[in-house]
Parts: C-alpha cells; sequence; structure tokens
C-alpha cells in the first residue's frame, strides 16, 4: 500500500474541512458557494486517491495470488533430478490452462491447431460450476467447449461486488443454491405479543390470542444475461498479458450494475424485492432537497436495538449523499462523517456505523422530492439468492474472426423482515 497515497488522502480530508470551517456565520453568499466547491473539489480528488489504494490493494492480492499459483505450479513439476527434459514449452514448465486459453484465442477457437498438452490443459482448467456451450453439434474439443478460464470467472465476480454492494455477502446474507426452484424463508413477528401476570391458582388464558402467527417470504431464480460482448482476434494478441482483467471488468460491470440495481429497488414482481423498495419507513426530511443530522440520527432510533447491534448493521446510500453528509456537523461542531484509517484497516464510518455507496439509489440534492435516499439497518436480514455459478458461452463462428463471450446470472433478493431496514425519505414537495 502506498504510503505518499495514504498521507494525501489524510491531507485532503484536513483541508477540505480546512474549506468548511473557514465558512462563517458572517459569510457572504458567495464567499460560503467558494469555500463549498473547494471543499467538494478536495473531496472528489479523496474519492480518487481512495478508489487508487483500493485498486492498489487488490492489484497486490491478484498478484500475490498469481505469484504464488505459478511458485505451486513450479513445484509442482519441478525435475526430480537434473537431467529431467522440459515439458510442452521452451523453457521447461507445464503448460497451464492460463497459457493455454491464450493459444485458444489467438487460433480463433481452433483446437485442432493446439497441442495434445495444451488442450488437456483446457480440459483441466474449466471451473466446475460453470456450463461451456459454443455449438450444439460436434463433440470434445472440437465444439469449443474448453474455452473460460477459471481466472475470467473469479475477476468478474469480483467486479460484480465492486459495482454492486448488495451483491456482496459482507453486506447481505447470501444463499447458494444449485437448482432455481422457489424456496420459502418462514418470517414471524412476536414482538407485540404481551405476557401476563399469573395469578396464584388462576386460570390461564387459553384463546388462541397469543398464538405465534407465522408467515413467509419466497425467492426465486430471476435472470439476466450480459448481451454478447465481442473482441477482435487482434486484441486477444495484443492484449494477452491482461485479457481475463478486461473481459472480467466488462462483463463485471454489466452483471454487478444490473444485479444490484435490482436487489435495491426491484418491484418484486418478476424481479427481486429490492432493499430500498422493502424497507419500511423510518423518517420523512422536513425538506425536499436536504437532510439534516438529527433526521439521521433519528432514522438510526427508528430501528430497533435488536438490529443495531448485528455485524452487518449500516447505512446505504449514494454517492452525492455522502457528498452532502461529509459537510454535516454535530452540536459540538464535530463532523459525523469519519474517513477511517486505511492502514490499520478501518473503514469509513457515521455515527459509528459502516456505510456502503449504492449507485442505484435516489440522491440528495439531485433527487425528486419524496425519494428514499437513505437506509439504515440489519442489511444480514436481506436476502440474496444466487442460483449456481456464473454461466459463460463463446461463440467464435457466429461472430469469426471475432469472438463473443455471454454472461448470464440467476438471482432473487427478499428482506425477511421489514422491521431490520428502515429508510429516509425525503418531504414530498
Amino acid at each position: 500500500m502506498s504510503k505518499e497515497l495514504i498521507e494525501k488522502r489524510e491531507k485532503l480530508v484536513a483541508d477540505a474541512r480546512a474549506a468548511l470551517d473557514e465558512i462563517k456565520k458572517n459569510s457572504d453568499e458567495a464567499r460560503a458557494a467558494e469555500l463549498e466547491k473547494r471543499h467538494d473539489d478536495i473531496m472528489a480528488e479523496f474519492d480518487r486517491v481512495d478508489a487508487n489504494l483500493e485498486r492498489e490493494t487488490r492489484m497486490a492480492n491478484a498478484q500475490k495470488r498469481i505469484d504464488d499459483a505459478a511458485a505451486e505450479e513450479r513445484a509442482r513439476n519441478r525435475p526430480i533430478s537434473g537431467g529431467g527434459e522440459g515439458h510442452g514449452q521452451d523453457n521447461g514448465e507445464k503448460i497451464t490452462y492460463r497459457t493455454a486459453f491464450h493459444r485458444y484465442v489467438q487460433e480463433k477457437g481452433d483446437m485442432s491447431a493446439l497441442s495434445d498438452e495444451e488442450r488437456a490443459a483446457l480440459q483441466a482448467g474449466v471451473a466446475p460450476k460453470e456450463a461451456r456451450a459454443q455449438t450444439t453439434t460436434g463433440g470434445g474439443g472440437t465444439a469449443g467447449g474448453y474455452t473460460v478460464p477459471t481466472e475470467l470467472s473469479n475477476q468478474i465476480i469480483i467486479s460484480m461486488k465492486a459495482w454492486g454492494p448488495m451483491y456482496n455477502e459482507d453486506i447481505c446474507t447470501v444463499m447458494n443454491t444449485t437448482s432455481g426452484n422457489p424456496i420459502d424463508i418462514p418470517t414471524v413477528d412476536d414482538t407485540s405479543v404481551p405476557v401476563g401476570q399469573h395469578t396464584e391458582a388462576g386460570a390461564v388464558t387459553d384463546d388462541g390470542g397469543s398464538d405465534a402467527t407465522f408467515g413467509k417470504k419466497t425467492l426465486n431464480a430471476y435472470a439476466y444475461d450480459t448481451e454478447w460482448v465481442k473482441f477482435s482476434w487482434e486484441l486477444a494478441q495484443d492484449s494477452i498479458f491482461n485479457f481475463e482483467t478486461l473481459l472480467g471488468d466488462l462483463l463485471g460491470q454489466r452483471l454487478g450494475r444490473r444485479a444490484n440495481a435490482e436487489l435495491t429497488t426491484g418491484d418484486g414482481t418478476d424481479d427481486p424485492n429490492g432493499a430500498v423498495t422493502a424497507s419500511s419507513l423510518g423518517v420523512t426530511s422536513a425538506t425536499a432537497t436536504a437532510i439534516t443530522y438529527d433526521e439521521i440520527i433519528n432514522l438510526v432510533h427508528s430501528v430497533d436495538p435488536a438490529y443495531r447491534g448485528s455485524p452487518k448493521t449500516r447505512f446505504m446510500f449514494n454517492d452525492n449523499t455522502l457528498s452532502a453528509i461529509r459537510k454535516l456537523k454535530d452540536a459540538e461542531n464535530r463532523y459525523i462523517w469519519s474517513a477511517g484509517d486505511v492502514q490499520q484497516g478501518v473503514p469509513g464510518s457515521i455515527l459509528g456505523y459502516r456505510y456502503s455507496i449504492n449507485q442505484a439509489m435516489g440522491s440528495i440534492p439531485l433527487s425528486a422530492s419524496a425519494t428514499k435516499v437513505m437506509l439504515f439497518g440489519d442489511f444480514g436480514k436481506y436476502f440474496v439468492r444466487k442460483v449456481g455459478g456464473i454461466v459463460m458461452f463463446v461463440a467464435r463462428e457466429r461472430f469469426a474472426p471475432d469472438i463473443g463471450l455471454l454472461g448470464l446470472i440467476r438471482l432473487d433478493g427478499e428482506l425477511g423482515d421489514t422491521a431490520a431496514i428502515k429508510h429516509l425519505i425525503t418531504k414530498a414537495s
């Protein structure tokens, strides 16, 4: 992690807050607007630095995984004696499915142009939960079935999590199933059922009035696809060293945006019941274009304390809303937003709670009136159902000499307990 970026991040926060602190009660409107703009510009730079830090960390972790895998591969295939011959490549190292996949793309999907070792590497390297389909005729390697290496699948999943917080198992409760049959989730709310005082030798009421009342929520399996992503044979050759990353980003962004949008604002009719849609009312703001510190406090306390202690309790809002929150102070003139400490692994927080940026939500101050701009509560009560893994299809003859990839996912989402997540909605105009 770059020390220079960390230091720059800390300085940007200090400079942004200094700009706001210059705004006094007697500051004229033009000067106040100038200082607010300076704050926003600095925080925009802060976000870029934060993104660079996160990207740097992800790249370092990815490189470590690659290096570890390469070291393991070398150790596994190292000859016992010094007189052994190399296998499959000029440098004596065994062919992996990663290099074989690149060769497959360079040969425009012609399996016959690959060596026996390369075809075997492709067969061995296919992720077991992914479906491969290219043609309905032919058999074995000639059908083009060995096409997508595991690295690409992993890259797509990582990109989906980055683009869609609702798809992240660290935020919601994720259920992975192998089939798409409907799943019923039993629900019960017993919080309003009283317990009466017992009188010695008195008769105990038995009229059914205190029976537990159960309900259910159903998780289905709705399918979404990326449409075909085509790339040229020349691009595959020229971008050979970052090929999986390129495709993973493209497909992951598409799938992540759609999955996140449905899990956020889906209406529950032939789509997931999104967290915003399923949440219950916590607070209505006093104005249509802004929120206050007191309203955020009221939103927190609109959620029962039983939910506020969960490890998955957090805020969720659009990035524009975060920009507005960063300027809010408490009664002692302290900012309610904390940047956290990246060196210690402490995330940013608001009132001591973590938050997630969700661009599928409405925002302050750009949204229309009566918009749900903030969620707070236990997101562990929101269930995301994922059916199998990401399914990848590859077409070569159809787009020759280019190659096409298609990604599909099946999922659903539902809030098991509507009291667990509350929303702050802006005043209707």
